[in-house]
This record gives structure tokens, sequence and C-alpha cells, in this order.
């Protein structure tokens, strides 16, 4: 064993560096929560060279010249001072470990000046070396990082891709700002504002600037105290007819604190456990306020982390005050689902007579469009001018394919189909037992690996497409990544800044609402954009497989299961989630207690 020996300077920073700064999105973080604390108005945030270099600039109250030093040297700060301050903060930082790390593992200028002095002060940091200098600057602070992770390699080469890291840093900006509607943030990549804020102190209205203005319509106020536990909480949540496919939209924070807290997520999904579909989540901005004795934030460096004194009661208080705030819209839906006066028998009608109705219909040119029955009729006259324009073009274009070619007559049976259980199971007898298939799962797991081997995926126009609104954030990833909608059947145009409508999608889910195909692929990238190709033949695939509840025919059935053995991995879906559960015919016999 070697000899013990103390670690350098230099080393122990940077080993200390790690605890605080695993990626870019550490530094933003830390740097924008001082400015917070700081009392700033406006606060600037720049990202360039592969989010390697950094900078955040604002109004706050800057540094005083002759702590600029020391704030650079580890364990200092101006937020605690005494034990009993650690168990009484009331700002985002107070541990002294950021700027001490930050200048460990990148190079480092600081410009800043206070009211009280008419010139400021510049500092530049490398390896751990302060040097300072006189200098003009208006009054707050900015922190120009360069060259993030130039002297830790290993760090360097785990990171992600640099779109993949900037959305890290686009959710942690969106968060900061939703959690401090009255500062004005901007957030700009190489030069162009991706989000910004007015910092009008207004909740909704910030809302609306981060993400889109449809959401605002589906949010329900919370606004709840419990005076004597000291407790109070506000925001908003959805409603339960505005979900999402993914925790997400989860923006909860401790005294205006961003915060992974289990206790808090658990009191959300209770409250909507009987409101929504399993696999979704609502949209939620809440903040508690408690008093600092009864939260420790103190448990992790990151300080997102918190245990409370009393966990039972804030989970309560936390699940009746979102329901408080839903109680409004349910008793409302209650009463539409069956209004008694309202109600009219309808005469039973004989020999399965249906009269037809003429449809009314609103012609615009060529095409009409039925609102009652949502259907669109195109002229002869149009029709035929497409059948010569496909006729031209026919020798060029790829051959259609479809899933499902129907046939005249059911063909004789491949497999032992059984039946269906819940509408959703395909029963398959086996020689040496019972096959229990997932009939969606199944055709997911066929058409997910037929489309990933597509050259060429059939679209379809549509000549009707909803406006989707979009947040900044979403607007940006979409047109960067606009390509890839396209490889895969989407043609996708921008309106407005933040809102876009569907030219076409693929033929196969030409039925589904491209709202919502979007809003799946959106909610589940999670902040990785090099998956975002995989999440659009994920949703895809999904949206154009037979769904959970739908009845089936015996063919049918025969179809799912024929096409679903010949995929290459058949036991899971793309999701990872089980396709079939097997049943072997000794252990059905043994629990019968019956021989074999």
């Amino acid at each position: 064993m070697a000899r013990i020996k103390q670690l350098s300077k230099h080393l122990i920073n940077q080993i200390a560096a790690g605890e605080v700064i695993e990626r870019p999105s550490s530094v933003v973080k830390e740097l924008t929560e001082n400015s917070v604390d700081a009392g700033a108005t406006k606060i600037s945030i720049e990202i360039n060279n592969d989010c390697r270099d950094i900078r955040v600039a604002d109004n706050g109250c800057g540094i005083y010249p002759d702590d600029i030093m020391l704030a650079f040297s580890k364990h200092a700060t101006s937020k605690i001072a005494t034990d009993e301050d650690l168990f009484n903060i009331h700002t985002l930082g107070f541990r002294g470990e950021a700027l001490s790390s930050i200048i460990s593992i990148s190079k480092l200028t600081c410009t800043t000046r206070t009211a009280d002095f008419d010139t400021g002060t510049k500092v530049k940091c490398e390896n751990s070396e302060v040097k300072q200098v006189e200098t003009g600057c208006a009054i707050g602070t900015i922190m120009d990082i360069r060259d993030l992770f130039y002297n830790i390699p290993a760090r360097l080469k785990f990171l992600k891709s640099s779109n993949t890291e900037f959305s890290y840093i686009q959710e942690l900006v969106q968060s900061i700002a939703l959690a401090h509607p009255e500062c004005s943030f901007e957030l700009k990549k190489n030069g162009k504002i991706v989000l910004k804020t007015s910092g009008q102190n207004n909740l909704l209205q910030t809302i609306k600037e981060v993400y889109s203005t449809d959401i605002i319509s589906n949010l329900k106020e919370v606004l709840k105290t419990d005076q004597l536990a000291g407790m109070k909480i506000s925001g908003y949540v959805s409603t339960p007819n505005y979900t999402r496919s993914s925790k997400k939209g989860y923006h909860i924070y401790i005294n205006g604190r961003t915060v992974k807290c289990p206790v808090f997520q658990k009191a959300i999904d209770t409250a909507y456990k009987s409101l929504i579909a399993n696999g979704k989540y609502p949209f939620v901005v809440l903040n508690l306020e408690l008093p600092p004795a009864d939260v420790d934030v103190n448990v992790h460096p990151t300080k997102k982390e918190v245990r409370y004194k009393n966990t039972n009661q804030v989970f309560n208080f936390i699940f009746a005050s979102i329901q408080a705030g839903l109680t409004n819209y349910i008793e409302r839906q209650s009463a539409r689902s069956f209004d008694p006066q309202s109600f009219t028998p309808q005469p039973v009608q004989q020999n399965n007579v249906v009269d037809f109705v003429q449809p009314k219909l609103e012609s615009s040119g060529e095409i009409y469009f039925d609102k009652k029955d949502d259907t669109i009729y195109v002229s002869d006259k149009l029709m035929q001018e497409e059948e010569e324009n496909f006729s031209q073009q026919k020798e060029e274009k790829t051959e259609q394919r479809q899933f499902f070619v129907p046939v005249e007559k059911e063909p004789e049976p491949e497999e032992n189909i059984i039946g269906q259980y819940k509408n959703t199971y395909i029963l398959v007898e086996k020689e040496d037992g019972l096959e229990i298939i997932d009939q969606h799962i199944a055709e997911e797991r066929y058409i997910y690996e037929k489309l990933m081997a597509e050259k060429n995926i059939v679209s379809q126009m549509l000549f009707v497409s909803d406006v989707v609104p979009v947040s900044s954030t979403e607007a940006e990833l979409i047109k960067e990544n606009i390509d890839k909608f396209e490889k895969f059947g989407f043609g996708i145009e921008f309106l407005k800044e933040n809102e876009l409508i569907f030219r076409k999608v693929p033929q196969m889910i030409a039925k589904v609402n491209p709202k919502e195909i979007l809003a799946d692929i959106l909610a589940n990238i999670e902040g990785n954009i090099d998956r975002l190709e995989e999440h659009i033949l994920i949703t895809t695939a999904c949206k154009a497989s037979v769904k959970a509840g739908q009845k089936l025919s015996t063919w049918q059935m025969q179809e799912i299961v024929k096409k679903w053995r010949t995929t290459k991995m058949p036991y899971t879906c793309p999701h990872g989630r089980p396709v079939v559960k097997f049943f072997p015919h000794k252990e059905i016999a043994g629990f019968f207690q019956r021989n074999v």
C-alpha cells in the first residue's frame, strides 16, 4: 500500500467541485441562484461553445471590493454566520462552495459593482489563482465562464451532446423563472434568445411566457394557509382533462427553492389518483412556504433534497390544498355528467333501420367540411385533378404500404386463439401452456420495428390542422430538429414564433390529433435530445397501434399475433413493458392438483 500524503489545494478543490458542479447546468444553477439572492430584478444568461462558455449577468447588489477575493475562497459566504443561521435559511445559496468549485474547473472573470462605489472591480481566476483589478461597470455582477472542465478531461468526456446539455439548462432556467415571477429572465444560445420573461410578478403571465397560452385556460389556482403550522401553499394545478405523459410538468418549490421531493410528488399523485388515467400526470406549479426551522435543505450539496420536521403534516396540507383547488371543477363536471331534466327517453329503432340525414356542409372552394361529423368531402373536379397529378408522379413515388390489408374472406387460423380478456389481452393456447398477449403492446412492437426498417414513410396531407401552441423552449427544439420530424413523415410549419400547424403526418396515424402526438413526443424526451428520433418512432408506433379495451375479431387477433411473432425483440415494447406472459400447462395443472 502506498504511503499517506497530503493532497494539494488544487486537487482538493477539483474533488470538491465534482459534488457541486456535475455539468454545465450546475454552473448556471449556482450563478443564477446567487443573482436571485442578490436581489436582482433582471438576469441574463448566455450559453456558447457547446455549453462550455457561460455568462450570467444581473442588476443585483454586487460584491464589495474588499470581499471580492474572499468570495472565491472555500466556505466563504454572506448568507449565514452562526450555527443558528443554518436552521433559519432564507436564501437559495448558503454553503459557500459554488464559486470556489467553479474557478477550480474553469477560467472565470467576474465584474461587479455595488451602489456605494463609482467604479467596479474585475477579478480573473484560473487554476484557483485569483487576480483583482479596478474597472468601470454598471451596478450588479457579471460572471463570465470560459472553457468549463478544461482541466478535467474525464468529466468533459462524459458530458452528453451540446443539445442535450443545453436542454438541461433550459429546464433549469424555466424552473427558476417560475419560482421567481418578480424577476425578468433572458436565456440566449449562441446569441439567439430562447427564453424571455417579463418579470411582472404575475405567475400566470410567467407560465404563459415559459410555456404557451392554451395552458392558462386549463389551470386552477391553489391558495391555502395554515396559520397555526405556519404553512402556506400557492400556485396553479391543471384540470384533470389537461395531462402530460411524464412528471416533467411537476414544478414544486419549498420557500422558492426548486426541489425533488417524494412527499410533495406523492401528495400530488394521490390528489389526482381517481381523476386521471394511469400513466398521465397533471401540470403543477406550487410553492410551499413553511418556517425554515421545519425543513432541512442541507441534505446534499446540490440542495435539491429536503427533509421535513413533520412529514405527515406537510403531506396532508398539500393534498388538502390541491383537492380544494379542484373542488369546483370536479363538482361542475359531476353535475354535467347527468342532468335528469335534460334526459329524454329515445324510442327503440326497429329492424336496425337508421335514417340517413344529408350533412350540412361548409363550402371552401373545392373542399367541403362537415363540422358535425368532422368529415372532409372533396369535389369530383378536385379529385380528378389529384388523380392526374398522381398518374404523372406515380413512377417517382415510393410504393404505398399498409400494415393491414383487408381480405374478402378470413383465412384459417394459424394460432389457436381462445379469445380476448377485458378486450385488451389475447389468449393463445399453446401445446405446453397458455400465452396472454397484450394486443396494444404486441402491435406497437411490430410497427416500431417496421418503421425502423422503412426508408420512406408514407405521409398523408392534412387539409385542416389545429394551431398547436408551444413554449419558446419547445419551439427552439422543434426548429433545430425539424429534419428529424420530416424524416418520419411529419410536415411542420410555424405560423408564429410559438405557434405551429401540421401540414402532413404519417399515414398510419392520420386520424390521431397531431397536437396529442407532439405533446407525447416532447413530454417523453426528458432532456435527452439525442433520443428525439427514437421518441418520434415510439410515439408514432404507439398511436398507430390497436388500443387497450378495443374489441377485436378472431381474424384481427390472428393478424396481430402473427406479425408480432416476426419481430426481432418480441418480449418487450419500445418503452420496455412486457408483451406476453406464459403460463406452462404443468404449472396450471399443478395448481389444480392434477397429474400432467
